[in-house]
């Protein structure tokens, strides 16, 4: 039988900037909630994840290790053994760490933002993903908006742009929300703050967002 549930989940942009560190933390934090057993492997230089632990006042329901060097993918599936779901939250512009980043996953999920920028972007992220391949051929990939507005005609184009890329574009868009960067200032995230009204939406979508990958590496096993 096909393993159709993707353990190793990367979140890589050669594009800066674009929520990955976010996504990474909250997509953990919800495979966590599940009882899961997780591990964030923070593989950008900057260490924008670790800080995230170190801010926190309690223990953080998922492990964080910082490990942004070239050689992930050799080192990742022993340290990937005890843990049931592993996110990397992977670096910018460094094409030796992302190539190996690419490597070590299973399924690679791409932010972009609703912008013309991002768009004009894409085409390295799309080489960078097809030339994965050539190595592992059962590497999955697709992009998510992050970042989204409500409502409004850019987001709407940059949809239906990215769906006419290589790779699909996932049906669950994140929303610009407050609560995420309020979460991220305290080490926290948003399946942390089950008593505020605020995450509810914020945590609905992510999970959607979760619940989409199972699907894609369905689709694609099929």
């Amino acid at each position: 039988m096909i393993d159709t549930n993707p353990k190793i989940i990367g979140l890589l942009q050669q594009k800066g900037g674009v929520g990955k560190t976010t996504l990474s933390l909250n997509l953990a934090g919800y495979f966590a909630s599940l009882g899961e057993r997780v591990l964030l492997v923070d593989a950008d230089p900057q260490g924008s994840s670790l800080s995230w632990s170190n801010a926190r006042d309690d223990a953080s329901p998922f492990m964080v290790i910082g490990k942004a060097v070239p050689n992930i993918h050799k080192d990742l599936p022993e340290i990937a053994s005890d843990y049931d779901r592993v996110i990397i939250d992977g670096a910018p512009g460094v094409n030796g760490l992302i190539r190996s980043c690419l490597l070590a996953s299973d399924f690679v999920l791409v932010p972009v933002q609703p912008s013309p920028f991002d768009i004009w972007a894409c085409a390295d992220a799309i080489e960078q993903v097809h030339e994965a391949i050539t190595f592992k051929d059962n590497l999955k990939a697709a992009f998510v908006i992050n970042r989204k507005i409500s409502n409004t005609v850019i987001g709407k184009k940059v949809f239906k742009a990215f769906s006419e890329q290589d790779f699909p574009v996932m049906d669950t868009a994140i929303h610009q929300r407050v609560i995420y960067a309020e979460c991220a200032s305290i080490g926290k995230t948003v399946f942390d703050m089950s008593d505020a009204a605020t995450a509810k939406s914020a945590q609905l979508e992510i999970k959607r967002l979760a619940r989409e990958i199972m699907q894609q590496q369905e689709r694609a096993a099929a």
